[in-house]
This record gives structure tokens, sequence and C-alpha cells, in this order.
């Protein structure tokens, strides 16, 4: 199976299993590109790629990087471990979770849900989607 058709299967597990879904995608952060995209609504192109850019600035902007390199280096850890792996953003009305995947770290899922969701189940969820993902690749 290729990239293309996991990430889509792993869109459909999100809309399927998660609470209170209100959309979800995939990053490259590598690139900072949307590979797919998946919401309740219609949402314009250029607002999609704004999120796209701002997940790889949550995972590798400059002070982040400065951040996971500092800890490593206070630890004596030479490796490039990835400190932040989700990130849980609450707006006005909706709840973000972003969630770096363990087998490609330049792979990132944002899962977006109402307010009333439970972040418990959120969280259960969205990481066995994330699960999917990684197995499937």
């Amino acid at each position: 199976m290729n990239l293309a058709q996991i990430v889509t299967n792993t869109l459909k597990i999100f809309r399927q299993n998660v609470p209170e879904y209100v959309g979800s995608g995939v990053v490259d952060i590598s690139t900072g590109m949307l590979l797919a995209v998946d919401t309740v609504d219609n949402h314009p192109r250029e607002i999609l790629d704004t999120v796209a850019a701002a997940t790889a600035d949550l995972f590798q902007g400059r002070t982040i990087v400065q951040i996971e390199e500092m800890w490593a280096h206070s630890r004596g850890m030479g490796d490039s471990r990835r400190y932040f792996n989700e990130i849980l953003v609450n707006s006005e009305n909706l709840v973000h979770l972003f969630m770096r995947s363990k087998t490609n770290p330049d792979i990132v899922a944002v899962v977006i849900c109402t307010r009333a969701v439970n972040v418990g189940m959120l969280f259960a969820q969205a990481r066995q989607g994330m699960r999917e993902l990684e197995t499937a690749r």
C-alpha cells in the first residue's frame, strides 16, 4: 500500500472513531505540505495550507529546535531524538491535537474536534489512528 492510501485510510479512521470530530489532516513537516485532509465542512485551500505550515512551525520552529538541542546537551545525549511528540491546542471553539509519528518523525497528524470533546477519548482514539498509520508503513 502506498503512502497516499495509508494516509487516506488513517483519516477515515479518525473520522469514524474520534468523538466530536471536525476534521483531520496529515502534514509532512519536512516540506510543510499537507498530504491529505478530511473535514466535515468545506474550508478554503489557503487556510488548510496555512494550518500545514503552522504544524511544521509547532514541531520544528527555531525555538522548538533550540529547546530540544538544549535538553539533549544537558542530558549528555548526542542523538537527534524529538521531545515534542504531541501538542494539544485549545482555541475558542475547537480542540486541535497534533501528533508526530513515531516511525517517521516528519509526519504529523492533526485531529480537530469541538470543545465538547472528552480529551481523554480524543487522545485514545487519535493515538489508535496513528498506530494504524505507523503499522501500515
